[in-house]
């Protein structure tokens, strides 16, 4: 297809552009959500396996390396749900572009 095709197909159906924006945003949020979840899996089964002693005094004095990846970890789960609102948040406005423009 052409780019001028695929630029009338969208003028054509708005609702339908904005609303997969919407869907490719939630998508990118979901899955940022899960991969910083399995990350942090992973992390805490690493600490797991290498000692328990360890990982012990690890719990009870954590270093500064933690508070790094700690602070990373909510700016990733931050913006994972800000992704997530902002799909929710088009496609609400892709329901009413499509009545708007129908009526």
């Amino acid at each position: 297809m052409s780019l001028e095709v695929l630029w009338s197909l969208g003028l054509a159906y708005p609702a339908q552009v904005v609303n997969g924006l919407a869907l490719f945003l939630a998508l990118a949020g979901s899955w940022l959500l899960l991969a910083t979840r399995w990350r942090e899996r992973r992390a805490l089964a690493r600490v797991l396996m290498e000692s328990e002693g360890e990982a012990l005094l690890e719990a009870l004095a954590p270093s500064a390396a933690d508070a790094a990846l700690d602070r990373l970890n909510r700016f990733f789960y931050a913006f994972g749900l800000v992704s997530l609102g902002a799909g929710l948040a088009l496609s609400w406005f892709s329901t009413t572009l499509g009545t708007s423009l129908a009526g």
